[in-house]
């Protein structure tokens, strides 16, 4: 079994010591390596950050996960997934805070990050991680026949941290519609219930259902909200970009999983498999 391997970009910032903590209990049961990430514009700045890399490194060594620095030169924007790609890694644990540290890593920046890599990422605000991991997650399931991909990932991560799973579905007074929803949660009791994980559903407003989302993961102290990404090829517009931004800049500061979707035959599946 190949060793699996997590990734944190890292700014030097709060945030980003919240998202590698966030990255480390869950590396944790799994036996994961994480590799932090730092990208500068030139060779002239290596060294420095090399130098702020290690002392990330040093902080965080009493936890018991192999950390490994890495410092680039490109976009932070652009070799994020290629970096990605070249460790084989199966999750990206990225911060997102207003415009301070260079890498200005915000809402809609974080989106950018996104579109240009397919291993999925949880991106996190400044809310530390329990120590049992995630125990709670929201999965909002729409209409879109992509949304049943995110099912994997949160299988895994529910099997991991012994999780309890909410799917959450739009109120549709359509029938048509409200038939698509029924069969949505047939399908997703059937594949937690043949995983072994508790899973919930419930049937929200669907005027507003990104703020509705948020609201209901409060209501059940929700550690993760999973979406995924349904705009890849336009997703900064500010019409379409609107509920993922939302979502993953909630007033709750509850972490989101967010996946983009990948075409039918390559597989989700192998996420976190042993």
């Amino acid at each position: 079994m190949s060793k699996k391997n997590f990734i944190v970009p890292h700014d030097f910032t709060d945030v980003a010591d919240i998202a590698l903590m966030h990255a480390i209990a869950t590396a944790k049961p799994l036996g994961a390596s994480v590799h932090l990430l730092h990208v500068v514009k030139n060779d002239s700045q290596i060294a420095d950050a090399a130098n702020q890399l290690d002392k990330v490194v040093e902080k965080f060594h009493a936890e018991g996960v192999t950390i490994v620095p890495n410092v680039r030169i490109g976009n932070i924007f652009e070799d994020i997934g290629s970096f990605a790609a070249e460790h084989q890694a199966e999750l990206i644990f990225m911060g997102t805070h207003g415009a301070h540290g260079w890498q200005h890593i915000t809402g809609s920046h974080a989106l950018k990050v996104v579109t240009n890599s397919t291993v999925p990422f949880i991106i996190v605000q400044e809310r530390s991680v329990k120590a049992t991991g995630y125990d709670s997650i929201v999965v909002p399931m729409d209409l879109h026949k992509e949304t049943k991909q995110k099912l994997s990932i949160v299988a895994s991560l529910a099997k991991y941290f012994g999780s309890k799973v909410h799917v959450v579905t739009p109120d549709e007074s359509d029938e048509y519609l409200k038939h698509q929803v029924t069969s949505n949660i047939i399908f997703s009791e059937r594949f937690f219930k043949d995983r072994g994980i508790d899973m919930t559903s419930a049937i929200i407003s669907n005027s507003g259902f990104d703020k509705e989302v948020v609201k209901y993961a409060v209501s059940v102290d929700a550690d993760l909200i999973a979406i995924m990404n349904l705009n890849k090829n336009s997703f900064l517009s500010a019409i379409t970009a609107n509920y993922e931004q939302y979502i993953i800049t909630n007033d709750a500061l509850i972490p989101t999983l967010i996946v983009n979707p990948i075409q039918i035959g390559n597989a989700t599946s192998t996420m976190f498999t042993t």
